[in-house]
């Protein structure tokens, strides 16, 4: 079979809606938080999405592929989080089914050493081994260009039924059929239930149920020991590849481990070295899970792109160089500004040291996007609790009061529809944890503070240990920090306020929440006239520290302020997500004033507080406004603020226009 020959039929048909399917295990993954335990020693563990055809499928989603999942989850929290998972990376999952009885797949995964990465599996009668083969659809399978199924799927008669009518359909409308053969002893039933880890135990019924199917599929993908599983021949890769080929005419690609892969399209060579080979990445290894699944989603990425095995297989070698270099596996999935920047010749050999290729995993993949943010903060505390004394009532009135401002907010998210455009700055304290709480999981964009008020060198409030802090908060929580900074600080002071904000930065890194740095330069330093250069200043010198937060929270600048701040963000950190205005308590017209300045795209919106609520509040306190009261005016401010910042949205739009 001539090299174009291959490329051309592993490319699958044309004009398709989907790219690929893949049918096969749908799980959930927890991951042991502690290298180096026994898992009957981890203590902690972090859930992901996994199963061996999910993680396929959202390694090519992320790459761009238009993906689907054919699976089956239970009708419960964990199927809802792997379908939104899914959904967030941009696969189809219309063809997930939903079982009324059994529970999800669940799998725990331990990391011992280098070489033990221990798996339990729980699997008994769970959801995706549970695939209903009536309930697979030919009419959607007729949209795709290629079909992926993994071997587990194979190993169980309901399971191989389901696997068989997809393929039946597949072969009718002409799609590319592809396994990746995935074998699993432990699935298989041939090892204990504590022995997951296991990768190879020769079986004949097991190689007899493979070589059933073998004959359905144009492209076999496997490591040496799967291709032996296949060919039925233990301790001869050659003579299980030629067992392979005389029932399969499939393209084979054997993983070679650190060697990397090659490609057998036609006969089986007389030595593995005669193979068209490519090379693997040279890394230091965190963790092995998952690493065949990403090198199946660079390897059809590839192919389905048109690209030649060489291509392709360097892109699969790159997908699985840099999954086991890190934790998680669906999750360390690489987008393709991580790879543009791996084959640009400028990164660190030493992966985990790959500074710009941990800050592209972090902020290119698929999230949340916020063009337009306008933003009620509440997040103080001192003030409310010296408003709170001036009115004589108890503090437990702030945590009340908070709630109503949360009420504030939610009538003008409704009447001004501030659906991904809205959001809070709340505390997470005696004052506004009820607040904060009923804020979370609704999809608002919430920021929570970390800073002890007024504190300055910056401590963080009510911790000694940020990182420790932040893992019991929730990801969609925003971290905001007001430090007080100027760059010409004493230099004493300076170091004490940076290295609160690396270890801040650092925690944030771990935890998976979002940053924003809101800097008040100190008036007595910066004198009239310079507010604007000091700011940049400080932004600039935060930079040079390596910190780069996905949000800065700053005073209004002059439409040359705003203009400078760009430029640096577009030359330290085009992922930045933008600035917001803060006010100071500035008068509320002074504020919609500010806005006009601030046409700039870097400017997102505002984030304001006491403007919109400490007159409302304080009366309030004092008993001579109500409930209503209070929540009719903060809002009634709150709508001005965003008519002002549309209306200043319109305005730049269209000067642009006239431009």
């Amino acid at each position: 079979m001539t090299s174009a020959l291959t490329t051309m039929l592993l490319t699958g048909p044309e004009n398709r809606a989907y790219d690929i399917a893949c049918l096969g295990r749908l799980a959930v993954d927890l991951y042991a938080e502690q290298f180096g335990a026994p898992l009957e020693d981890v203590s902690s563990f972090a859930k992901y999405l996994g199963g061996s055809s999910a993680n396929i499928a959202f390694g090519v989603a992320r790459l761009g592929l238009r993906a689907a999942m054919i699976s089956r989850v239970g009708d419960e929290q964990m199927g809802r989080f792997l379908t939104k998972t899914l959904q967030r990376e941009g696969c189809d999952t219309s063809q997930i089914q939903i079982d009324p009885e059994r529970l999800t797949g669940l799998v725990l995964l331990g990391l011992k050493d280098r070489d033990t990465f221990p798996l339990l599996f729980y699997r008994e009668n769970c959801a995706d081994m549970a695939l209903d083969a009536q309930g697979i659809d030919e009419a959607f399978i007729a949209q795709c260009r290629s079909l992926l199924i993994t071997g587990t799927h194979l190993s169980a008669p309901g399971v191989r039924a389901a696997s068989s009518v997809a393929l039946g359909f597949a072969h009718k409308h002409g799609v590319l059929r592809v396994l990746d053969i995935d074998y699993r002893p432990v699935l298989w039933g041939l090892t204990k239930r504590g022995e997951g880890a296991n990768r190879f135990v020769a079986d004949a019924h097991v190689t007899a149920q493979l070589q059933a199917m073998l004959p359905q599929f144009d492209l076999l993908i496997g490591t040496e020991e799967e291709f032996k599983i296949a060919g039925g021949v233990p301790h001869d890769l050659l003579a299980s590849l030629r067992a392979v080929r005389a029932i399969s005419q499939a393209a084979l690609v054997v993983k070679l481990g650190a060697q990397g892969c090659c490609f057998i399209p036609g006969e089986i060579p007389e030595r593995i070295s005669d193979a068209l080979t490519v090379q693997g990445e040279r890394i230091e290894v965190m963790n092995v899970l998952g690493a065949g699944d990403a090198f199946a989603a660079g390897l059809m990425t590839g192919f389905l792109r048109g690209q030649d095995f060489t291509e392709a297989a360097r892109l699969a070698n790159a997908c699985g160089a840099i999954v086991v270099s890190r934790h998680a596996c669906a999750p360390a999935m690489p987008t393709p500004a991580e790879l543009a920047h791996w084959f640009s010749g400028s990164r660190n050999p030493k992966v985990d040291a790959d500074l710009q290729l941990a800050h592209l995993h972090r902020t290119t993949p698929a999230r949340t996007a916020w063009h337009e943010l306008n933003v009620m903060a509440f997040d103080h505390r001192s003030q409310f609790y010296d408003m709170a004394r001036v009115a004589g009532v108890s503090e437990s009135r702030i945590t009340v009061l908070k709630g109503l401002l949360v009420r504030a907010f939610e009538q003008v998210h409704q009447s001004r529809q501030l659906q991904g455009r809205g959001g809070l700055l709340v505390d997470g304290g005696d004052y506004g944890a009820q607040a904060l709480a009923s804020a979370t999981g609704r999809g608002w964009w919430v920021g929570r503070p970390v800073e002890l008020p007024g504190s300055r060198p910056l401590r963080f409030d009510g911790t000694l240990s940020i990182g420790s802090a932040l893992k019991r908060w929730p990801a969609e929580q925003v971290v905001k920090c007001l430090v007080h900074y100027h760059p010409d600080d004493p230099m004493d002071l300076l170091l004490d306020q940076e290295l609160r904000l690396r270890e801040l930065w650092e925690a944030t890194r771990d935890s998976g929440n979002e940053l924003l740095l809101e800097i008040l330069c100190p008036s007595a330093m910066t004198p009239a006239g310079t507010e604007d250069e000091a700011v940049l200043r400080a932004v600039k010198r935060i930079y040079n520290l390596g910190i780069r937060p996905e949000w800065w929270k700053l005073a209004p600048l002059g439409e040359a302020g705003w203009q400078a701040l760009a430029s640096l963000i577009a030359e330290r950190d085009p992922q930045c997500r933008g600035a917001v205005i803060l006010g100071l308590n500035q008068p509320l017209q002074e504020l919609a004033e500010s806005f006009r300045l601030a046409g700039n795209p870097v400017v997102k919106g505002f984030a304001v507080g006491r403007s919109l609520w400490a007159s409302a509040a304080q009366r309030w306190l004092l008993g001579t406004l109500d409930d209503s009261g209070l929540i009719d005016e903060v809002a009634h401010n709150f709508e001005y603020l965003v008519d002002a910042w549309r209306a200043r949205q319109a305005s730049s739009a269209d000067t642009t226009t006239q431009a």
